[in-house]
């Protein structure tokens, strides 16, 4: 799980981007952190907002649109960030009055540029040995980095994948990490002291640490693309977007399906200025779309076909019972929820545990996929009326946390807490 970085604040508003991947979980774990930092007063303060980091590219990219002449209201444009750690994928569609709508599930997965250095890290590995590279990373963690640092500097960021623009580099490593010589042993050792602690990185070896890397961006894409109705733009953005190596692959591989394939200036700034402008105009998001199913587990009437072992001594059986499927377009602030009396005559409070699923519907609260999100708490107010009550709870997943509301039979606000599950 990767850290956010504070993309926005002042003394109104606080926008944090984090990647597309990101469980309601870390969303709860980041405002505790926020509150005890004295960013915002209280833990579930309106002043804090979070946007996801491909979102954010969109906003900003909605501005580069116009540079391509690209203002149909309704054309379909995929965002891929590439950043260090995650890759994360979203299509949006243009809306009037420069608003946005999501039109496929966010997708992501783990395959930045920092997975370049480690299929770096693997092929020294098998040149100076595992326990060398170990004993220097724990023991001289500075110049571990900086080899790193000399290897994206000097290889990484000037690969084209053309291989007349290449010339094999020697790296030194007596030169970039001296320290790295009294961890290497025998037959090794005198291998490399014959070659004067010199190893030559040739075209094929520097293009075998990108293309298992690459080949994972490929398929999100294309997953992406085969998803949607058809984009007619493709933006990348992020630090590892400035790779000339990727920018071709991602072109040769999509040049057919996607007319227009770029890079915006300054594509590593791209989430900064986007989580910037969402701050500024937090309506410019319409929809999105749910990544999950969502629902509550309920008690039903048992009934013959169901199975005996879920009979309650009451004649009950617990069941999911679903409030909206994943894939469904939502608007931001569309709610979802349901209505109901008391279960006891003098009942003061209940609750509920919320669920979500990666399969469109679900039976029982354990079937596979099922994860336990937290307890919803309602008060139940005015017990002398007894059973002549109501309540309506009304869950919204359409906004990057999932914020809870409930209302009496007279439309009044009633006490309501959604405790996440840590």
């Amino acid at each position: 799980m990767r850290w956010p970085n504070l993309k926005f604040m002042n003394q109104v508003l606080i926008v944090m981007t984090v990647p597309a991947e990101y469980p309601e979980q870390a969303y709860a774990i980041m405002r505790d952190c926020a509150y005890k930092a004295g960013l915002i007063s209280t833990k579930h303060s309106q002043k804090l907002q979070f946007s996801t980091e491909p979102e954010a590219a969109a906003i900003h990219c909605m501005t580069v649109l116009k540079e391509h002449f690209l203002t149909d209201v309704g054309m379909n444009f995929l965002i891929v960030d590439c950043g260090g750690g995650t890759v994360d994928l979203t299509t949006r569609k243009l809306l009037a009055n420069q608003r946005l709508g999501e039109v496929t599930v966010r997708t992501g997965d783990f395959c930045g540029g920092t997975y370049v250095d480690k299929e770096f890290i693997k092929f020294l590995k098998r040149k100076v040995g595992d326990s060398a590279i170990k004993l220097l990373e724990e023991q001289n963690y500075g110049q571990f980095q900086y080899m790193i640092q000399t290897f994206c500097r000097e290889i990484k960021l000037p690969f084209t994948g053309v291989k007349e623009d290449y010339k094999i580099f020697e790296f030194d490593l007596e030169e970039v990490c001296p320290v790295l010589k009294q961890y290497i042993f025998g037959t090794t050792k005198a291998k490399l002291e014959e070659d004067e602690w010199t190893i030559d990185l040739d075209f094929e070896t520097v293009k075998s640490f990108f293309d298992p890397v690459i080949g994972k961006i490929i398929r999100l894409v294309s997953n992406q693309l085969n998803s949607g109705n058809g984009c007619l733009a493709m933006f990348l953005v992020g630090g590892f977007s400035e790779s000339k190596y990727l920018q071709r692959r991602i072109k040769d591989e999509f040049r057919m399906q996607v007319k227009n394939i770029s890079v915006p200036r300054q594509p590593q700034a791209a989430i900064v200025r986007g989580g910037l402008e969402y701050g500024l105009n937090m309506k410019t998001i319409k929809t999105r779309v749910l990544k999950w199913t969502y629902g509550i587990e309920t008690l039903a009437k048992w009934k013959p076909g169901d199975p005996p072992e879920r009979r309650t001594s009451s004649n009950q059986i617990l069941e999911f019972y679903k409030l909206v499927s994943r894939g469904t377009i939502v608007d931001v602030h569309q709610e979802f929820g349901e209505e109901f009396g008391p279960s006891l005559e003098d009942q003061t409070s209940v609750s509920f545990s919320i669920y979500k699923t990666p399969a469109i519907d679900g039976k029982y609260a354990d079937d596979p996929g099922m994860e336990n999100l937290g307890e919803l708490i309602l008060d139940f107010p005015e017990p002398h009326l007894g059973f002549n009550r109501k309540l309506k709870f009304t869950l919204t997943f359409g906004q990057i946390e999932i914020r809870a509301s409930c209302v009496n039979q007279h439309g009044k606000s009633v006490d309501t807490k959604f405790n996440l599950e840590l």
